[in-house]
């Protein structure tokens, strides 16, 4: 199970405005935000290693060399953001009419775009301990809800609400 035409619709409209959104909480120019190196793919072009059972979302980092023996600092690295259509799809299927699509994928936009300007930022460590990386979920979530809670988007309070320190449903990085 995967997007099909209209939910890739959503989902690009999501990150558009999570971009704005994450960009304006930091205090970016629009422009400013392109210095964070990122793509987002969804289920069908994900390689094996970037499809996970417990997220809807998975984080990965990968380094860019122009050539192979060159120094590390000639390089550049850029994160992946693998939407996990699937365990997407289920959650709004099984929410039945609860649970939008559009507000879940602007969270999880959020989310996942908080995660990438925080690494980019030095203020966590991408290759952090699991106990460390378990800490900096708990930060993420708390940022990406104070950047959406004055968000005046239908349904999107249930979804904050689905995400509160009481109840996570998951994501990952590594």
């Amino acid at each position: 199970m995967h997007f099909n035409t209209f939910q890739m619709s959503v989902t690009q409209k999501a990150f558009m405005e999570a971009e704005r959104l994450t960009g304006r909480f930091y205090y970016f120019s629009p422009e400013a935000f392109n210095i964070h190196r990122y793509d987002v793919k969804n289920l069908p072009y994900l390689e094996s290693h970037e499809v996970v059972e417990e997220a809807f979302a998975h984080l990965c980092r990968y380094q860019y060399q122009k050539h192979p023996e060159a120094p590390a600092e000639d390089g550049y690295h850029f994160y992946r953001i693998c939407l996990q259509d699937n365990r997407i799809l289920d959650a709004v299927e099984r929410a039945g009419s609860f649970i939008k699509l559009g507000p879940l994928m602007l969270y999880i936009a959020t989310h996942e775009l908080v995660h990438v300007v925080r690494f980019d930022q030095g203020a966590s460590d991408f290759d952090a301990s699991p106990k460390e990386k378990e800490r900096e979920e708990d930060r993420v979530h708390d940022i990406t809800r104070q950047i959406l809670k004055s968000v005046l988007y239908p349904d999107l309070k249930l979804v904050l609400d689905c995400f509160s320190n009481d109840y996570r449903i998951g994501d990952l990085y590594n």
